[in-house]
């Protein structure tokens, strides 16, 4: 199972980064696990400086910014 966290605090953006992330493992069909982490305790402890962040199992993927649903495809794909 992947385990994948966006991080952010609710903004637009956040949003927009969190439905992407779900329509690219509904499209993949991969068995994983998305939190979404809206904290900023939680996000200071992680070190996140910028949201919205995304990490895939422990790993920083992109950082403040939105990545498009293909470009998540990759990421989740180990292509990126």
């Amino acid at each position: 199972m992947v385990l994948i966290e966006v991080f952010g605090t609710g903004c637009v953006k956040c949003r927009r980064m969190i439905r992407n992330v779900e329509t690219a493992v509904k499209d993949l069909g991969i068995d994983a696990e998305v939190r979404k982490i809206e904290s900023l305790d939680e996000i200071m402890d992680r070190g996140v400086m910028l949201t919205p962040t995304l990490y895939v199992d422990g790993e920083p993927k992109a950082v403040g910014h939105v990545p498009c649903v293909e470009d998540l495809r990759r990421i989740l794909l180990g292509e990126m």
